[in-house]
């Protein structure tokens, strides 16, 4: 997965982190947590405030 493919994203964070809220994240955690996942290969300093903001609206919608 790369930072476009938010809507991957969101399903892959909402299926590995169920407890967490994505209304209340920040923006940093958020960033570690794509990081993280095992799909993502992705330049980490490729992301910014509105990739972030589509990952996580499209994570509230997954929900």
């Amino acid at each position: 997965m790369k930072w476009i493919d938010t809507l991957d994203i969101a399903i892959e964070l909402a299926e590995s982190h169920p407890e967490v809220d994505p209304r209340t994240i920040n923006f940093v955690d958020l960033h570690r947590l794509v990081c993280e996942l095992d799909g993502f290969d992705d330049d980490p300093k490729r992301s910014g405030e509105k990739i972030l903001e589509a990952i996580q609206q499209a994570w509230i919608e997954e929900l």
